[in-house]
């Protein structure tokens, strides 16, 4: 339940059109409802501003069916579940009906966008899409319009000096790199709104399947830069989410 639910559910109460009891049933899976143990954050949206996303490896095709129809079925905003396998991804589109899907990941109930921020998803090269397109899909869950450049990295600089003002004018900018990570410090030190950079586990031996570019990102000389954990394309969007209207 977000804060517009809550004001019409408030509202209805004062109108008339909801009734004391009804209320009190949508109320009464707040702060969390329980799902063969998992504990659905129904509250989340209003402690945070973002809703919970469930989190597809380890769980059972079962319990990811039921945990989104409870997202569903007692919610009103997006509902993202992420990097599923084939079968979990078959049984919920089956059980709940087209999603946009991107890197495994399956997204019901995409919003309009709602905020302002001008938010850009750029990578090094094409071996990182995947995780940018997580990165992507977990913004427009979360009510922003990225838009996307990519295989810009240092390999050939001059694929990003052609894009440069796509850069300096983002409010913000994910940065998703494999290899050695440098494309984060490239970036950080063109423009001046806030940078999460997400290092990748594509590389060959000396890249330790992204602990390379994780720790290279972490020892940017470019001042300011976030870092998430490698992959991690739903946690940098989640950042972003959180610096920026």
């Amino acid at each position: 339940m977000d804060e517009r639910a809550l004001r019409e559910l408030i509202e209805g109460i004062q109108a008339g059109t909801t009734t004391p009891d009804d209320a009190v049933e949508r109320l009464r899976r707040l702060p969390f409802a329980d799902i063969d143990g998992a504990l659905v954050d129904h509250h989340r949206t209003l402690r945070q501003g973002m809703p919970e996303a469930v989190y597809g490896p380890g769980k059972t095709v079962e319990h990811c069916v039921k945990i989104v129809a409870e997202l569903l079925e007692h919610g009103s905003g997006p509902v993202l579940l992420t990097r599923t396998d084939s079968d979990q991804r078959a049984a919920c589109l089956d059980a709940h009906g087209p999603a946009i899907e991107a890197n495994g990941s399956l997204l019901w109930r995409a919003p309009e966008p709602t905020r302002t921020s001008d938010v850009l998803v750029i990578t090094a090269g094409t071996s990182d899409l995947a995780v940018a397109h997580e990165a992507e899909l977990t913004l427009r869950a979360y009510g922003f319009a990225p838009r996307l450049i990519a295989d810009v990295g240092v390999a050939g600089l001059h694929r990003l000096l052609a894009r440069v003002d796509d850069v300096t004018s983002a409010d913000a900018v994910i940065c998703v790199a494999g290899m050695e990570g440098a494309l984060a410090s490239v970036i950080g030190g063109l423009t001046a709104g806030p940078v999460v950079a997400v290092p990748t586990s594509v590389g060959y031996g000396a890249g330790l399947e992204g602990v390379t570019a994780l720790l290279a990102m972490h020892a940017s000389c470019a001042s300011g830069i976030s870092v998430v954990g490698i992959d991690n394309g739903f946690g940098a969007a989640c950042a972003i989410a959180r610096m920026c209207s």
